[in-house]
């Protein structure tokens, strides 16, 4: 045993040494994901050593990163390259001064040795002290001949550390952390177990931890860590069942995956995507502020979040896999990753791959349906999006239709295609759901008249329209509102020519006179119109005016929005019309007319704002009616 040798951090070290404590890192536990790093950086070095200078040294392949927890003392071993004297002197005495560089250097120049190495003595070492009042590091060079000349440095952080030669039998290196009273946990073994499989479950050596085996009466090393990061692996290697087993390992889903994507990029930007489309939603995929896209970000199969908003567009966030590069530092630039240029490249990539990925899945029908009734209104969301190719989100897009039954979903190109001759606009209606659309009064004249009507019945889809204004330079068009002669080319008769009747007689304006008087707080005008038939009235918005679905979805946000004028149009020859407008008393016609304006303003919106006025009215009714019979 040497004499302990005593040495001070430079001041700026020291500076930042205290950033590193304090401020650096704001989740504590990213300590032992710095420090198996690091060791796992060690055991790398010295197996890249030994394939290039096999000869010189005999080593056994059994590599190991291995924790112990004594009293209060938490202890990281592994059995890598070791350091030497000038080496912890450098590398420990030094932030963010890595040893990697200058090994490197040294090794042969054999360009089939990954030199991607994972960790680094600097920055990521210093994270010790976040739960540590005292650091020691026991270390052996494999090119260390004497056990005796083994290296022990420690310090507590506080400007010095010291430094004496100490004997270690086998090369490698101890991290002792000598855990402070407010950070305790991190002397529970469940809770270590639980942070490595956060953070170093695909670290390529196996990461243990010693256990009881009641069978065979002595402890023994159990692995924690799967160490199997298949996306690392060639394609051609793996099969369906590996790539599925790895997602669930990975997402713990119940569901299985609709598609995945293995990719490999080398050029300006260096990375491994694996990711996935499931089959079924995240319980908590709604909820913006705490859910986390389940892409996971590694740096060489560290992980090191899976909340980076920025990596994906949000209307991916139901991708699910990992991205792994060796372009990014495992330092300072871990809390700031949003920021990051290279992620800023790589999402470029990443959308392009899942559009790709989107488009391959929707050649498959009935694998596509799954995924749009899954996340067909988180995809909506990216018409919303700058960023993002408005067209290849709407060629993504599926309705429902007018053609067909409501377990049958269609794409705009499919619409285009069955479009009528002299049509120049897509049609669409905007409901509460399939049933009230299918039943609309205004796809009467639609269906009469052969026109596809899409189904617009997710509460999205009225603001979803707002950035959607044509597909394929063709514009669209909302059947709810007030269009006029919008079907003046592809109407089939010369009597449906026009939707409204202008040219009225006398008692029909004497008629039309009344009813406006009666709902002059309600609608904007009131008019006759060809577009109905089995219905007696039906209401419709201004082409310019907020819709009943929009108004409806902003209130649902607590906004208080004014209530909407509509266009209260009348079926003439309705039998029911036809006895309303026969009616001299007064208050029997008001009645009468507020029936029919609530029970077109039920139709609309699927609900009522005075139900209780609508059934008394109703009741009065009832009794007239059967007063008089």
């Amino acid at each position: 045993m040497s004499e302990k040798k005593k040495f001070v951090f430079k001041s700026e070290v020291n500076e930042l040494l205290n950033l590193v404590i304090n401020s650096l890192y704001s989740n504590k536990e990213i300590f032992l994901r710095e420090l198996i790093s690091n060791a796992s950086d060690a055991i790398d070095k010295l197996r890249f050593y030994l394939i290039s200078n096999s000869k010189d040294i005999k080593f056994n392949d059994d590599f190991y990163i291995r924790l112990f927890i004594k009293g209060d003392k938490l202890i990281i071993r592994d059995n890598g390259i070791g350091m030497k004297y000038s080496e912890v002197i450098n590398n420990l005495g030094t932030i963010a001064k890595s040893g990697t560089k200058e090994f490197l250097n040294n090794i042969s120049n054999d360009k089939n040795i990954n030199k991607d190495l994972i960790g680094k003595f600097g920055v990521g070492f210093y994270s010790s002290f976040i739960v540590a009042n005292k650091v020691k590091v026991h270390t052996k060079s494999i090119f260390e001949k004497n056990s005796k000349n083994s290296i022990l440095w420690s310090s507590k952080g506080n400007g010095k550390f010291f430094i004496k030669k100490l004997y270690k039998k086998n090369n490698g290196t101890d991290i002792i952390l000598y855990i402070k009273d407010s950070c305790k946990e991190f002397l529970n073994k469940d809770n270590l177990i639980s942070i490595i499989n956060k953070y170093s479950n695909y670290v390529d050596f196996p990461i243990e931890y010693k256990i009881f085996d009641k069978d065979k009466k002595k402890y023994i090393w159990k692995k924690i860590n799967l160490y199997n990061a298949i996306w690392l692996k060639n394609k051609n290697d793996l099969t369906d069942e590996d790539y599925k087993k790895f997602y669930h390992n990975l997402t713990n889903n119940l569901g299985n995956p609709l598609i995945w994507s293995h990719n490999i990029v080398e050029g300006s930007q260096n990375y491994i995507s694996l990711l996935y489309i499931p089959d079924t939603s995240p319980w908590n995929i709604w909820n913006r502020d705490e859910y986390k896209n389940c892409l996971k970000l590694y740096v060489n199969r560290i992980f090191i979040m899976d909340d980076i908003k920025n990596l994906i567009p949000y209307c991916f966030r139901f991708i699910q896999g990992v991205l792994d590069t060796n372009d990014l530092p495992l330092n300072i630039s871990r809390e700031i990753l949003q920021d990051n240029i290279i992620l800023k490249k790589i999402r470029v990539s990443l959308t392009n791959r899942i559009f790709k990925m989107l488009l391959n899945l929707s050649l498959d029908d009935k694998k596509y349906i799954i995924f749009w009734k899954q996340f067909g209104i988180i995809l909506k969301e990216g018409l919303a999006d700058n960023d993002i190719d408005k067209y290849k989100i709407s060629s993504l897009l599926r309705f429902n239709s007018s053609k067909f039954d409501e377990n049958i979903f269609i794409s705009l190109e499919d619409y285009i295609s069955r479009m009528k001759i002299g049509q120049d606009k897509i049609f669409y209606i905007t409901s509460e759901n399939y049933i009230s659309s299918k039943n609309s009064p205004h796809l009467e004249l639609y269906i009469k008249n052969d026109i596809e009507v899409l189904f617009m019945i997710d509460k999205i889809d009225e603001w979803m329209m707002n950035y959607l204004n044509d597909f394929k330079g063709i514009n669209f068009c909302s059947i709810n509102k007030n269009n006029l002669n919008n079907l003046d080319n592809i109407l089939v008769t010369n009597k449906n020519k026009s939707e409204l009747i202008t040219v009225l007689d006398d008692d029909i304006k004497l008629f039309i006179n009344r009813i406006k008087n009666i709902l002059s707080e309600d609608v904007k005008d009131v008019r006759v119109t060809n577009r109905i038939e089995k219905f007696p009235v039906v209401l419709l918005t201004d082409s310019n005016d907020m819709s009943t679905q929009m108004l409806k979805l902003l209130r649902s946000t607590g906004k208080d929005i004014p209530k909407i004028k509509y266009y209260f149009d009348i079926n003439i020859n309705h039998i029911l019309i036809k006895y309303i407008k026969n009616i001299n008393d007064e208050n029997l016609f008001k009645k009468w007319i507020k029936f029919m304006y609530y029970q077109a303003y039920l139709i609309e919106s699927n609900s009522l704002e005075d139900s209780v006025s609508f059934i008394s009215n109703i009741n009065d009714l009832f009794s007239n009616f059967i007063y008089n019979n």
